[in-house]
């Protein structure tokens, strides 16, 4: 029998991420992959696997899965601060820690942040779809949202790697963001907007609306008024780009965002700070700054 997860709790959103498809925009493919990368990359560090090696993703409510087919794994739980525990027993969060075989591996609820990260030793291993292993919710590319009784696919270490635990103290996790401070540079429709709208985006207190997903943060806070009217057509959209809809609130734009949109982009967010994103909850402060 081949290693492999069985899924006990899907949670209320996990999926499959590892980097995410670079270089197929021109087809409209968008990146997908983890949001919260560098939680993404210390996980698999902390496991003994290359920083590209997919993961699971969970959204606020964790997931639990069972190993078989292998005597044991090595596996890291990540990202948002959460109870970790191995057959109901606790175990260390943020830190490597063995699971035999049969044992059930269990990620609970976020009690800090949002999203979680499960590495394992070896990486999953679903079939690539143009190169990557992550679910995109937009497209519906690459393996699908987890439900409970799906099997992933385990890959098997190289000798010498991942048998370990290195020590938990060596390795600092960034907390979740009691305030998310998006750094902008101007986007390719600022001149759509009064200056007004343009001095409120980067003074007024916006917050983390409950309506954000993988596609987009979603704010809540002042409208921006338009300095004209009229229809945009369709138009390249890149990761960070502030979208402003007609209700006038910004949207950030996330590793599942369209290629192409027709709402204005007054700004764009330095990708760098696209990490803490991820990990902000529904009524976290946000903060827009010019860059």
């Amino acid at each position: 029998m081949s290693p492999g997860l069985h899924v006990v709790r899907a949670g209320a959103l996990t999926t499959v991420q590892d980097e995410g498809r670079t270089g197929w925009a021109h087809l409209g493919v968008p990146r997908a992959g983890a949001l919260d990368a560098p939680a993404r990359r210390l996980a698999n560090r902390l496991a003994g696997n290359a920083p590209d090696a997919a993961v699971l993703e969970t959204t606020l409510t964790g997931c639990a899965v069972r190993l078989s087919g292998a005597p044991s794994v090595t596996a890291v739980v990540g990202g948002a601060g959460c109870r970790v525990t191995v057959d109901d027993r606790p175990v260390a969060w943020g830190a490597p820690v063995r699971v035999p075989e049969g044992a059930v591996l269990e990620a609970g609820p976020a009690e800090h942040g949002l999203r979680c990260y499960l590495a394992f030793g070896g990486g999953l291993v679903p079939e690539q779809v143009l190169g990557s292993r992550s679910a995109d919710l937009l497209s519906g590319l690459g393996p699908p949202v987890l439900r409970d009784g799906d099997v992933l696919p385990l890959g098997l270490l190289a000798p010498g790697h991942g048998h370990g635990c290195a020590p938990a103290d060596a390795v600092p996790w960034p907390g979740a963001p009691a305030e998310l401070v998006l750094p902008l540079y101007p986007g390719p429709r600022h001149t759509w907007f009064t200056p007004a709208a343009l001095r409120t985006l980067t003074t007024a207190a916006y917050r983390v609306s409950e309506r954000s997903n993988r596609i987009g943060l979603r704010t809540e806070g002042p409208a921006l008024e338009r300095s004209r009217g009229g229809e945009l057509p369709s138009e390249g959209i890149v990761l960070g780009a502030v979208q402003v809809p007609p209700d006038g609130r910004p949207v950030v734009f996330l590793n599942d965002h369209p290629t192409t949109g027709g709402y204005p982009v007054v700004a764009v967010v330095a990708e760098a700070a696209l990490a803490a994103a991820a990990q902000a909850v529904p009524g976290t402060p946000v903060r827009f700054v010019a860059a």
